[in-house]
């Protein structure tokens, strides 16, 4: 049996895992009230939450200790992506360290200022070959932008950082064209820089799949709670099985959504290359419960629900919008049968083709 044999199977988090996630639990408590959420809604970011979050060293304990971080790993981060999604953080979090464990990989000399997150750097998430004008989702409040142009990984500056523009999941999103940048600088060029973009890809995609995770066990307890106190006819709605079954389905959606992301980031981590479909798979599992889950929980509230007062409302529309933030995620679930097939035709030359969009995801699995 090789040393990673059990450790494959197993998902528990280890006791400094738990304290890890604890801290971060009562750190969004604390300073990511639902007012704040609404309050940031205009900028799609809160500085004040930004600066907290960086002196608790988030932003460092995502770097390798070469390159002045803490070292921590992607189940580490999925730990803190996941209270960031349950409070609807208004932060750049997994832009920034996606972005700078991809500069770290690079070696380049910009890492100073972004290690601590006084400098906010972001990534171009589309996956294909984007050129000329994107929608990057936090573009307007990042210092840096790191995009793929053609074989070229680019470093961006602009002045004035571009505006922002209104958006279904409320992040600080704008149209950017690298044409338009007043300072470029190419990082890397070639296969070893493109596979170092789409390992920061599958980051991104990774953590966002693991936010998604947070906010639907959140919107989850939202509408059991009201469930709970809610009757009709004598008895709780949460009695019924119009409402009991949906509860259920999510909650199965939400422990699924955490193994499989979990199951992906120590892949991902110790032998990428054994399952590189899994964080693709992750991400197109939990963009299709995230919405169908917060849309129930609006529903189990009734007119409720609907009010923009709700916090389920609030919930519902960063399900969908957050989904959409990196393009269709039907890209991905492409993506992800590309990937499968490569694996299986590598391993045999009369392989299977594997099934188109989402269900190539869940059959990666």
């Amino acid at each position: 049996m090789d040393r990673y044999e059990l450790r494959r199977e197993d998902y528990s988090l280890s006791e400094d895992q738990l304290d890890l996630q604890n801290a971060y639990a009562k750190f969004f408590e604390t300073h990511c009230t639902n007012e704040a959420v609404r309050a940031a809604e205009p900028e799609g970011f809160d500085r004040a939450l930004w600066e907290r979050l960086c002196a608790t060293g988030a932003t460092t304990m995502a770097l390798p200790e070469q390159a002045g971080g803490d070292g921590a790993t992607l189940v580490d981060l999925t730990l803190v992506a996941e209270e960031l999604g349950r409070y609807l953080a208004p932060v750049p979090w997994i832009d920034h360290v996606c972005a700078a464990r991809l500069l770290a990989c690079l070696d380049a000399p910009e890492l100073d200022e972004i290690v601590s997150g006084k400098r906010i750097i972001g990534l171009d998430p589309h996956l294909g070959d984007v050129t000329g004008r994107r929608l990057i989702p936090t573009a307007s409040i990042a210092d840096d932008l790191i995009v793929r142009d053609g074989d070229d990984i680019v470093l961006l500056t602009f002045d004035p950082i571009p505006e922002r523009v209104e958006n279904l999941g409320k992040l600080p999103m704008a149209w950017v064209d690298p044409a338009d940048a007043t300072h470029r600088k190419i990082l890397a060029s070639g296969p070893t820089a493109s596979t170092a973009f789409g390992r920061a890809l599958d980051e991104w995609r990774l953590l966002t799949a693991s936010a998604l995770v947070g906010l639907v066990e959140q919107s989850m307890r939202i509408a059991a709670e009201f469930a709970k106190t809610r009757y009709t006819l004598g008895v709780p709605i949460s009695s019924l099985q119009g409402i009991s079954h949906p509860l259920a389905n999510m909650a199965i959606a939400v422990e699924g959504g955490r193994a499989l992301a979990r199951k992906a980031a120590w892949f991902l981590d110790n032998e990428p290359e054994v399952r590189p479909e899994l964080a693709g798979a992750a991400f197109v599992f939990m963009t299709e419960e995230a919405s169908r889950a917060a849309t129930m929980s609006v529903h189990v509230q009734g007119g409720l629900g609907v009010s923009t007062e709700a916090a389920a409302s609030a919930y519902l529309v960063r399900a969908r919008g957050w989904s959409l933030a990196g393009g269709d995620p039907a890209d991905t679930a492409r993506h992800v049968a590309q990937v499968v097939v490569k694996k299986r035709s590598a391993q045999s030359p009369v392989a299977p083709l594997a099934p188109a969009g989402a269900d190539a995801a869940l059959a990666a699995v």
